[in-house]
């Protein structure tokens, strides 16, 4: 197999379009890189900056503007893998930002936008250790040219570079409230699977996203920069990636015409055998896109090596999402048994699954066809789309009412949290149509939070062997949540 043919497998999850951009201010941007921009390292070391054609089409799109001059996105991600070159592209973008015209101007006789300087450059590097920030600092000594020192009157220094009259490059880390306020016009997020609760991550994501938010025609932006991200977790990487399904899901209420959202990613397929040399090679050939910088072989070396743990392996090297290895079920496993063809029919015999909550977490309405054992999400819930923040409890009993209308539904287990008077309602409503209780006693309250749910256990069992030998399937749309769930050792009596 060739290196084309490789890459051609890779995994593409991105918002960008097809093609290329009908008005960008990044074609004279990518020239103004090579004149005054020089490449950090490795045998072209002092020799003009040159974009990655991958690199290129990013820079494109990252700077693609509508028919009034706004940018089309006002926040971004780039996850790539680890080696990419994410650090060196970030920082050439800072230099951009600092120096170049990346302001929207006009459009010339041609309908092209033409660009211009910010008149008040402020770009700051976020990280939440100062260590991170280095990462992208070191590179911006090596990267200035002296033409363009000289022409812009930069004077570099240790975590600052200050432009010839005014604008600025700064590092910040972890201090949530020295950010607030800010009117930095762009702001790189450094490694943001870093980015967690209990280190302030959340807190200054937040503080720079209200910051940006504040620029006038949209020209205040933020772009992350990240590696794949732990599961469960909850970093801002995570974070991200989340909303980057949720825009792309058919089911979202939200208008993504208003959701600006740059996100590009480039993963190995799911099927890479990390024991297996040929098929890890595709893979990190995939993952590694036009980086051919990187040593493929010295890449597989450090895979096999038995002190790499493979979950970590798949994060750094093949740019997966990867539960760690104590994880219930991996990502590649539930997306081996996914089958987006698959279609309920009016009458199809069923059991529904359902997980309510009238505020702080999605509700949720699943169903499994008894012939098949094909699981279809029917409806899910986001009390973040409700103006007071809560599920509409009326509009849920609807739907499962629906769903007892359409289909021959024959079991029915829901845990009974915050919608007690529903499933009792829902119990007597349909005792004659449910032919198998949810557990003694019950025909559909399920309460999670007893203890002792032992048969519970046993029906996880079950069904993580069923994923695994692919006996069941599933439509593409039922959340993988669980996936951060980790095995425990438990005593069943």
């Amino acid at each position: 197999m060739t290196t084309t043919e490789a890459m051609d497998e890779a995994l593409i999850q991105s918002t960008l379009p097809k093609g290329l951009p009908e008005r960008t201010l990044g074609w004279y941007l990518l020239y103004w890189a090579s004149k005054y921009l020089r490449q950090p390292d490795g045998p072209d070391a002092g020799k003009p900056f040159m974009f990655t054609p991958e690199q290129t089409r990013l820079v494109l799109w990252w700077y693609a503007v509508d028919e009034n001059g706004r940018f089309l996105f006002n926040s971004g991600v780039i996850r790539r893998m680890k080696g990419w070159g994410k650090d060196p592209f970030a920082a050439a973008l800072c230099l951009l930002e600092l120096a170049a015209p990346t302001q929207f101007s006009h459009f010339d006789e041609q309908g092209n936008p033409i660009g211009r300087p910010h008149p008040a450059p402020w770009i700051q590097v976020a990280a939440v250790s100062r260590d991170q920030t280095k990462n992208t600092f070191t590179l911006f000594p090596t990267m200035m040219s002296a033409e363009l020192i000289n022409d812009y009157g930069l004077e570099p220094r240790k975590e600052i570079i200050h432009k010839r009259g005014g604008g600025r490059i700064e590092a910040v880390t972890s201090a949530p409230r020295s950010l607030e306020g800010g009117r930095s016009h762009f702001v790189v997020l450094n490694e943001t699977q870093f980015w967690l609760e209990n280190n302030n991550g959340h807190e200054m994501r937040n503080a720079i996203q209200g910051n940006t938010a504040k620029g006038r025609g949209g020209s205040f932006r933020y772009l992350s920069i990240c590696n794949a991200h732990r599961p469960g977790e909850d970093s801002v990487a995570e974070l991200d990636y989340e909303a980057f399904q949720e825009l792309m899901s058919e089911d979202s209420l939200r208008d993504k015409s208003k959701f600006k959202f740059f996100y590009d990613a480039v993963e190995a397929p799911p099927g890479t055998d990390l024991t297996d040399y040929e098929s890890l090679k595709r893979g990190i050939i995939a993952a590694r896109g036009d980086a051919t910088w990187l040593d493929v072989d010295r890449l597989i070396e450090e895979v096999m090596d038995p002190r790499t743990i493979p979950s970590e392996a798949r994060r750094k090297y093949l740019n997966q999402i990867v539960a760690a290895e104590d994880a219930w079920l991996t990502p590649q496993q539930w997306d081996a048994i996914c089958n987006p063809l698959l279609k309920l029919r009016p009458d199809d015999k069923i059991t529904l699954g359902f997980d309510g909550s009238r505020s702080g977490d999605h509700t949720a309405l699943c169903a499994c066809r008894v012939e098949d054992g094909a699981i279809f999400l029917l409806n899910v819930w986001n009390p973040e789309n409700y103006p007071d923040g809560k599920v509409p409890t009326e509009e849920v009993d609807k739907a499962v009412r629906r769903v007892f209308n359409t289909y021959d539904v024959v079991a029915f287990r829901a845990d009974v949290r915050e919608f007690e008077a529903y499933i009792d309602k829902w119990s007597a409503d349909y005792r004659k149509t449910l032919e198998i209780n949810a557990c003694p006693g019950n025909l559909i309250a399920y309460d999670m939070r007893s203890k002792g749910k032992r048969e519970f256990l046993i029906d996880c069992e079950r069904f993580e062997s069923a994923v695994i030998e692919k006996e069941v399937q599933h439509d593409g749309k039922v959340s993988v949540k669980s996936l951060a769930c980790r095995r425990t050792r438990l005593m069943l009596r």
